[in-house]
């Protein structure tokens, strides 16, 4: 055989010798952003009715919400100010869509479906496909997030708004359009009317732009819609401010050293994922911030006040779930190019792994117990126990603000405190009498239904609850209790007087 006839040969045994590089094949970009919201779909409507239960703060909103605007607006003059944009908002939709719990909890739902399209589309701009699908479903698998995407409260829209605002502002990075930062601007304040500590995704976006070392103009930009949201905001804040004694129930400790872990994994993720920038803001830029700023800041102000609570600054997951996602992306990308039926099952063990330990969780934010009290079983056992003719009280009287989403629990008893009930006088919980006048109301009554805090708690705090306290402990004795989440619901029953009879 000569030369010519064995080159070509040499040369095919050559190029089957040589290595392929083996690229994974990348999602589509509309997968990317509808697997997301469809996943969160599914998880928010499983099990959205949480067996027809509700607990204190979702009552208020119901509460509200079936109040006209104009009341709505009164009764934030003397409370929850921070929350009135929302309640004015679920007005409309009950207007809407009639009064239930679906119409109550739907609109969380379907913001969490627009913030994990969000997340999936941050994803895809700073660190491509892959790593955009990641984030997105790992997003809606979260649990936080499954907890609040089935909630009557902010805290959802506020995510899915913070999740777009970021869009924006990477919008106007690459674009530097105004109008891109009128629609950041836009965004972000109407976030934060929803909820005030929305602002702290401001210091985030603000920390991220630093990182990114970003032309002047663009920060100059960037300061002056940052400086509008605050000027727009501020108003709120002021006249708020004077209501603080409605987070006078957060007294806990500040853990300053609980945040640590947290910071750690995000510096560690960020360090870890070897990703390449896809534009003038690199993935770990954009998501270590909103993981760690927006909490420490909150956690800091604490220490002055106690303010923290997680679900205030929930979208903070989303940071997270771009940190998470670009990880997977980054192990999917190092398991294609190396894959052997070992590897491959590993790979398969693990996911399912991470799934089956989801399943708990995910379950038990489903049932009534997963919040910290549940009004509904409140109201049943006050139906339970109440005769008609009971006296019925709340020690504190905070607890009737739980009561009012059913009037027929407590049909068949006399509200002994109540001198104006709560939409009448624009309050929460209505106006009492006097303390005087509560304790002669009690002793009135032979048999008095007890809405009270679970044993432990704290003692009343104002002649009112004392007088009511006091009352009891000198005139009644215990005759059962029932043990709910959040609340005992005790019947007391008069000295000397006939146990089986109702007071008159």
């Amino acid at each position: 055989m000569s030369l010519d006839e064995r080159a070509p040969v040499v040369l095919e045994r050559v190029a089957r010798r040589a290595p392929v590089p083996r690229r994974s094949p990348r999602p589509d970009r509309a997968l990317v952003l509808l697997a997301p919201p469809a996943l969160a779909l599914v998880l928010g409507l499983w099990g959205i009715r949480r067996q027809n239960s509700m607990w204190g703060d979702e009552t208020v909103t119901y509460q509200l919400a079936r109040r006209d605007l104009a009341q709505i607006w009164r009764t934030a003059e003397h409370v929850d100010l921070v929350h009135a944009v929302y309640y004015s908002v679920m007005h409309g939709l009950f207007g809407l869509f009639g009064e239930g719990l679906l119409t109550l909890r739907l609109p969380s739902v379907l913001a969490m479906c627009a913030a994990a399209s969000g997340v999936a589309l941050l994803g895809l701009r700073l660190a491509g496909p892959r790593a955009g699908l990641s984030a997105g479903l790992v997003f809606t698998l979260l649990p936080q997030v499954q907890k609040y995407a089935q909630e009557g409260r902010s805290y959802a829209l506020v995510c899915a708004l913070v999740s777009w605002a970021t869009v924006a502002l990477l919008a106007g990075l690459a674009h530097r359009d105004r109008w891109r930062w009128v629609v950041y601007g836009a965004t972000m304040l109407t976030a934060c009317l929803l909820h005030e500590f929305a602002v702290l995704a401001l210091a985030a976006h603000g920390a991220t732009l630093l990182l990114a070392r970003v032309p002047r103009p663009v920060l100059r930009a960037w300061s002056v819609t940052a400086a509008a949201v605050v000027t727009g905001l501020l108003p709120l804040v002021l006249l708020s401010a004077g209501q603080s004694q409605q987070v006078a129930w957060i007294n806990g400790p500040v853990r300053i050293l609980d945040f640590l872990p947290l910071a750690a994994a995000g510096v560690v993720g960020a360090k870890v994922v070897p990703l390449r920038a896809r534009g003038p803001v690199r993935l770990a830029a954009l998501a270590v911030p909103l993981v760690v700023l927006p909490c420490l800041l909150l956690l800091l102000a604490s220490l002055v006040k106690p303010l923290f609570v997680d679900r205030y600054v929930l979208y903070g997951n989303i940071g997270t779930a771009l940190l998470l996602g670009a990880c997977l992306s980054h192990l999917h990308r190092r398991w294609w190019s190396s894959r052997t039926p070992r590897t491959t099952a590993v790979a398969v063990l693990a996911a399912l792994a991470v799934l089956a330990a989801l399943v708990p969780a995910s379950l038990a934010l489903r049932t009534p117990e997963s919040r910290s009290n549940d009004v509904t079983a409140v109201g049943a056992a006050i139906r339970h126990e109440g005769r008609p003719g009971d006296g019925l009280l709340y020690l504190p009287a905070q607890r009737r603000s739980w009561i009012g989403a059913d009037p027929a629990d407590t049909r068949a008893v006399t509200d002994l405190a109540l001198k104006r009930d709560p939409a009448a006088s624009n309050t929460l919980s209505g106006v009492e009498f006097s303390a005087r006048d509560v304790a002669a109301r009690m002793l009135r009554y032979d048999r008095i239904v007890v809405v009270r805090d679970p044993a432990g708690a704290r003692p009343p705090a104002t002649a009112r609850e004392r007088a009511k306290a006091r009352t009891l402990r000198l005139h009644f004795h215990v005759r059962r209790s029932t043990l709910v989440d959040g609340a005992r619901v005790t019947v007391f029953v008069r000295d000397g007087a006939p146990s089986a009879k109702p007071g008159s």
